[in-house]
């Protein structure tokens, strides 16, 4: 790490060294240099004059890229594309001639784009679909685990702690299905030429329209694409981008929603997140155990989600056929708001796998709140008994608004159950009101609920998905 100039936290911090290399400038090259492979072999093959002996020189150098001298050209010519052809024409003499022939810079630029594209978001998959079967597997330990549900952060009907998770699970879900179908309709540019209408490919193959037809598709299928966007400018619509980052905005949401829930958690001492021996929470408080995993999805997770708005933008200010402010914009924003949502996946891959779930402090809450969750069947037993349901209902209201009060004002415990049994109109025993305060009573259908999305939802993606199972994530701090 060098020490006297900015080096990115992506890099050194968040992102793994499989997603930076997908990001990196040997990558990036190497692509260029399979490009005008396959734009070579394309026009050999539709008849231009072009020698296998060029094919196979080109082949040799496809690897080897001599960086330096690149380098050094750009200096002169300040064009990126014209250095490396020249560099490659430097270590293949026989096919100097012939590279980029009838090709724009966009031919390579744009077509590597969508190439690195493609990559990561098949890493991007990959963890995610980790993150879910981590998920899967915590949600059914714990799908019969009653636990004190919320709603605007206020005590509600119960749940279990499983359900709760197949809430964060059917998001990543629905982030998953985006991403295979944006993933599935990604193409290629092609060769378009200058302003999208071949015509340099026209000038090539002599007003030949049928031969020049044939150009994309076969550079599609060397370069391991079903096809090319059927109508360009100078270079693919940058909607495209805008749709890849809305895929990573959207895993990005899924991501902050759960840390958020677990670092809410982690404050109510119910779920804790992995916190190693030597961990340190706090500077001052050597007490503390701080949610700093979960804090950190939230903070990346806001950076790719503000990200998403730099390629919509710049799709929405393209001038005509194209204009050139696209250019470092994209290079920042597609690349950092990939290795940060890498970043993100590997948290929650770490997280999800290392939950801790504190069953007697979950219990405890869910008891001391029960009995105001219990009235309803409390009222209706009453009622079998000869009671009058509406007025049990006005008491149980008096009695719950005198409990809350000994909970919040007087600081005592909740003695609804008391105060219920003591009053005749209900006739029921202390006993007997206690038999009701099983909490998997009150849970409703939640236990039913995951497994059957389990089996029905999760599970066939998962069969479907087993090759990539069993990612473990490291992070770096």
């Amino acid at each position: 790490m060098s020490t006297d100039r900015y080096n990115s936290p992506l890099s050194e911090r968040y992102a793994s060294k499989e997603m930076q290399y997908i990001f990196s400038p040997e990558m990036k090259f190497k692509t260029w240099r399979k490009l005008w492979i396959a734009l070579a072999e394309t026009e050999k093959e539709l008849g231009l004059d072009i020698t296998d002996e060029q094919i196979a020189e080109l082949k040799e150098h496809a690897d080897d890229i001599n960086f330096e001298v690149a380098k050094e050209r750009e200096k002169q010519v300040r064009h990126d594309v014209m250095s490396h052809v020249y560099a490659y024409g430097v270590q293949c003499p026989k096919a100097k001639g012939i590279i980029h022939l009838g090709a724009t810079s966009c031919y390579v630029g744009d077509n590597t784009d969508i190439i690195i594209m493609a990559e990561g978001l098949k890493l991007v998959r990959k963890k995610l679909v980790n993150v879910i079967a981590e998920l899967a597997s915590f949600a059914d330990k714990y799908k019969n685990l009653p636990t004190l549900a919320f709603t605007h952060f206020q005590p509600a009907q119960p749940t279990t702690v499983g359900k709760r998770a197949t809430l964060w699970m059917n998001e990543f879900m629905m982030d998953l299905e985006d991403l295979d179908y944006v993933l599935s309709t990604l193409k290629l540019l092609g060769s378009k030429g200058t302003t999208g209408t071949q015509a340099s490919f026209l000038e090539l193959f002599d007003g030949d329209n049928e031969t020049v037809d044939k150009i994309d598709p076969m550079i599609a299928e060397k370069m391991g694409f079903k096809a090319c966007y059927p109508v360009s400018g100078q270079t693919y619509s940058r909607k495209v981008d805008t749709r890849v980052s809305n895929i990573l905005a959207g895993i990005a949401a899924s991501a902050h929603k759960m840390s958020n829930d677990i670092r809410l958690l982690q404050h109510l001492k119910e779920v804790e997140e992995p916190f190693e021996k030597n961990q340190i929470g706090s500077s001052a408080m050597a007490y503390k155990r701080n949610p700093m995993r979960s804090e950190r999805i939230a903070s990346l997770s806001r950076y790719i989600m503000i990200d998403a708005l730099n390629p919509a933008v710049t799709s929405a200010t393209q001038w005509f056929e194209r204009t050139l402010d696209d250019s470092a914009n994209k290079r920042l924003s597609i690349a950092e708001g990939f290795l940060a949502t890498d970043g993100v996946l590997d948290l929650c891959l770490n997280v999800v796998d290392g939950l801790v779930v504190y069953e007697k402090v979950i219990t405890k809450r869910l008891m001391s709140e029960l009995p105001f969750m219990a009235t309803e069947n409390i009222m209706m037993d009453a009622v079998k008994k000869g009671g009058d349901r509406q007025e049990l209902h006005e008491r149980i209201r008096q009695l719950s608004m005198k409990a809350g009060e000994n909970v919040k004002v007087n600081g005592l415990d909740n003695n609804l159950l008391e105060l219920i049994a003591a009053d005749p109109a209900f006739g029921l025993s202390l006993e007997e009101l206690e038999k009701t305060m099983d909490p998997a009573k009150y849970v409703g259908r939640a236990p039913y609920q995951v497994t059957k999305y389990l089996n029905e939802v999760v599970k066939p993606v998962l069969d479907a998905n087993k090759d990539i199972l069993g990612v473990k994530a490291e992070i770096n701090v």
